[in-house]
């Protein structure tokens, strides 16, 4: 029998007013259910806020390098609980073993990363005009501030979130992916294991349109950042903003990967590999459009071919799986839609294009990956993020056409060039309609001390992470002091 679990308020593990809940289940079978979680109304979002807004002041007046010393007690409290925390991830979101053990060991890197922060919160002094005035800035919280995040990289990108939050002095209402409930619970223990006092960090389960609208639509909170589907992220941004708050959001991603006549093919199939079809193509920043120069479009796509063949596909806890399931049904019908709308539009069918039912996976969302040729640029494929193991290969007989290509979308999140040719790599980098960038790198590669954001259609507000990560948590006041 599967354990209930409740919201995190005030320090203290509540039920829903509502009296209901909801299950989560491991979608590499779905006979397993790992939990029930509270489904939240609006009435237990009015108590989480009013927790956040009594422990606002206290949070607020504790010296910054205090409120970072949570992030590295956290850091350790994750490396202790690595295995576990990798073990829900795989369990929960479908991910290899191996892929959960990269999401925890990113989720250490940032910490380090942000630990740090609290140290540099610093503002400006200026020289005044006038005889006798000193004048300054300085940067404070904003106050109550929301957090939802995706189900995809469920413990990095929560974490990455409330973290910088926290350290700015704010106060935090979390509202996680509702299929990826259980890791979510798993963050609130280790918060509190790490010394957040009550009521600074709050976290509400349930579903996205009730929970999502009762915070952007509530005045008391200050901002919101939120990661997900562009559809949900620009309604959310309207909500906030009409009334006044601040908005940031991490979206879409349709992500070109141009393949010029003198990269190195062997190297560029493995890093196409890495970057559309692991953790089943469910990366923000994961290729989807690979972009070939004519000449050696067909090499590249039987190398390609050769290659895919090789990934694993099965339950992520085995030792040489490569890819688990994906997350749910609708992303499964997702994928078969667009691999039926591709087929339907006149693309060609590589590789993979169904479900994975063999022995072991017939309870599962396992999916095969898959390889599109003579995409062009009017299929829905070509266009709409897919959030799966799909690649799409366009041909074309120039470097201008293949620019050309990468920047028609309305998503401009990451990108790469395959090349050896510098003149071409410094174009690219200039001429490309996006926030992140590679050359001779996967697209989904980052570091956590840089900054992270898209063009576009991709991100708005401030970019996370790096030296910018605190700058959508605070807010400048200006001083002018005369004795």
């Amino acid at each position: 029998m599967s354990i209930t679990y409740n919201n995190f308020i005030n320090g203290k593990w509540e039920p829903s007013l509502s009296g209901k809940t909801y299950k989560s289940i491991n979608p590499a079978n779905i006979e397993e259910v790992l939990g029930h979680f509270q489904t939240s109304t609006s009435e237990d979002i009015e108590k989480a806020i009013k927790a956040a807004k009594d422990a606002f002041a206290d949070w607020s007046a504790t010296p910054a390098p205090k409120r970072g010393n949570v992030i590295f007690n956290l850091i350790q409290l994750l490396e202790n609980n690595k295995e576990d925390l990798a073990t829900v991830i795989t369990k929960e979101v479908g991910k290899s073993f191996r892929e959960a053990n990269g999401e925890v060991d990113k989720t250490i890197e940032a910490m380090k990363q942000f630990s740090g922060e609290a140290t540099r919160i610093a503002g400006e002094t200026i020289p005044a005009h006038a005889d006798g005035v000193f004048a300054y800035t300085i940067r404070e919280p904003l106050g109550v501030v929301g957090v939802i995040s995706p189900y995809n990289f469920p413990l990095g990108i929560g974490i990455w979130k409330i973290a910088p939050a926290i350290i700015a002095g704010n106060t935090v209402v979390f509202k996680p992916a509702s299929n990826t409930s259980l890791i979510s619970i798993k963050i609130m223990e280790l918060f509190k294991k790490a010394g957040v006092p009550a009521g600074v960090i709050n976290m509400v389960t349930g579903s996205g349109s009730v929970i999502g609208s009762s915070l952007g639509k509530h005045p008391d909170l200050k901002a919101i950042s939120f990661t997900g589907s562009t559809d949900v992220g620009f309604a959310l941004h309207k909500q906030v903003t009409e009334r006044g708050g601040r908005m940031q959001a991490e979206m879409g991603g349709k992500n070109p990967s141009i393949v010029l006549e003198d990269a190195n093919l062997d190297e560029t199939v493995e890093n196409l590999v890495q970057s559309s079809f692991y953790d089943n193509g469910q990366r923000c920043t994961g290729t989807s459009r690979v972009i070939v120069l004519r000449s050696i479009a067909e090499e590249l796509i039987d190398k390609l071919k050769k290659r895919t063949n090789k990934i694993k596909v099965g339950n992520g806890f085995q030792a040489d799986v490569d890819n688990g399931p994906v997350i749910d049904e609708n992303q499964l019908n997702k994928f078969l839609y667009y691999v039926n709308s591709a087929l339907e539009e006149g693309a060609t069918l590589e590789f993979g294009g169904k479900r994975e039912t063999r022995k072991d996976m017939e309870k599962g969302y396992f999916v095969v990956p898959t390889i599109f040729s003579n995409v062009t640029r009017d299929m829905a494929i070509y266009h709409e993020e897919v959030f799966a193991p799909i690649i799409s290969i366009t041909v074309v007989d120039s470097y201008e056409e293949a620019i050309d290509l990468a920047n028609d979308n309305n998503f401009g999140l990451s990108s790469t060039i395959y090349t050896n040719d510098l003149s071409k790599s410094m174009s690219f980098i200039k001429r490309i309609e996006s926030g992140v960038t590679h050359v001779n790198v996967p697209s989904n590669y980052f570091e956590n001390q840089f900054p992270f954001g898209g063009k576009k259609s991709s991100s708005i507000g401030p970019r996370e992470q790096g030296s910018t990560a605190l700058d959508f948590w605070l807010d400048y006041k200006t001083v002018y002091l005369k004795g």
